[in-house]
């Protein structure tokens, strides 16, 4: 079922997603070159602490994966496309890392995702993930009142695939409210007007997740949660809250 928001929800909504807003700047700051993925989980935990949200990533347990999520943020470095478990992995010059977070505040759910680069940056790897914002530009853009769930997908996925790069089968965003996860699912790619019809507030998770290999499987790493691109090309994750309004797209996880 999808729930259209009132407007004070959409107040509440924006709360929560300036939570995740600075979880993320925290995180990115943080990052650096012998800096190990917990410890940027730790910093993550602190600012939701100190905003008194917690995490919807925390304690997770959906039905493919072996064990409930560990942490407040997915840390996915180079061919991890999302879902990384934050471990005593060191950054290394030159690595990729997407970070995805999320924050409950006041019973209201924000979640979205950045990717950079730590070091000396390869110019294949920046390329990729300003591909990858630019997806997610023409995916909001395609957000308004009026317009269908496909238009989105629509416009995503003709970025990536003008840049031949691979979107994840089957993966995408996702309506959120009270809980991370709510109708419709968002793909990354599909036919426009097509799909659910966007009205005011009907708020989605929209993130486009490319692959610069160029192929669309993966495979799922011994840890039952982290997802690596089948060919071991990198990967890059940038995700936003999105409110759709009379007034056009409202974007709730910036700063």
């Amino acid at each position: 079922m999808v729930e259209i928001k009132t407007d004070a929800a959409l107040e509440a909504m924006r709360e929560a997603g300036r939570v995740v807003a600075h979880a993320l700047a925290a995180v990115q700051d943080a990052a650096g070159v012998g800096v190990a993925l917990r410890e940027l989980d730790a910093v993550a935990r602190e600012v939701l602490d100190k905003a008194g949200a917690t995490s919807p990533f925390l304690g997770y347990h959906p039905s493919f994966a072996p064990v409930p999520f560990p942490a407040v943020i997915c840390a996915s470095v180079n061919d991890a496309v999302v879902h990384g478990i934050p471990d005593g992995y060191r950054l290394r010059d030159g690595d990729l890392v997407s970070i995805d977070c999320g924050a409950v505040l006041d019973g209201w759910a924000g979640d979205a995702a950045v990717s950079f680069t730590v070091g000396t940056a390869r110019p294949a790897d920046l390329a990729l993930i300003e591909t990858t914002r630019r997806a997610l530009e023409a995916g909001i853009a395609a957000a308004v009142v009026g317009n269908r769930v496909g238009d989105i997908s629509h416009a995503i996925g003709g970025v990536a695939r003008a840049a031949r790069h691979g979107l994840p089968a089957n993966l995408g965003g996702h309506g959120i409210g009270r809980r991370m996860h709510e109708e419709p699912h968002v793909p990354n790619s599909g036919t426009p007007r097509r799909g659910f019809r966007l009205r005011h507030g009907l708020v989605l998770a929209i993130e486009p997740m490319l692959m610069a290999g160029g192929r669309d499987d993966y495979r799922t790493a011994p840890d039952g949660w982290t997802l690596r691109t089948a060919d071991g090309s990198r990967a890059a994750h940038i995700e936003h809250t999105v409110a759709i309004t009379d007034d056009g797209p409202r974007i709730l996880t910036l700063p």
